[in-house]
């Protein structure tokens, strides 16, 4: 049964690829499973796969974030830099 799923973003489309990836998974260490072990093997997997999708949307979705802010970061401008003589302060004579 063949479904259609539209992504409009990078994000998304990791998402969808490892959650199918951690599906075949799951199916295949069912389908491997001895009798009497299937759910003890399965939870085991799922939870490993469940931790390693969040970990990786997760970092994608930061470094998204933290390119987008790049762009919209402003450069540095070069200030330059002061004279030593006007850097020294002069105090008032005292009487």
């Amino acid at each position: 049964m063949p479904h259609t799923v539209e992504v409009t973003t990078p994000l998304e489309a990791l998402l969808v690829e490892q959650a199918l990836l951690r599906a075949r998974e799951l199916q295949q260490t069912a389908d491997a499973a001895p009798d009497g072990q299937v759910l003890e093997r399965t939870e085991a997997t799922a939870l490993v796969a469940g931790r390693e999708l969040m970990r990786r949307g997760l970092e994608a979705a930061l470094q998204a974030q933290a390119a987008g802010a790049e762009k919209k970061r402003p450069r540095a401008a070069r200030v330059p830099a002061v004279a030593a003589a006007t850097s020294k302060i002069k105090s008032p004579k005292s009487p």
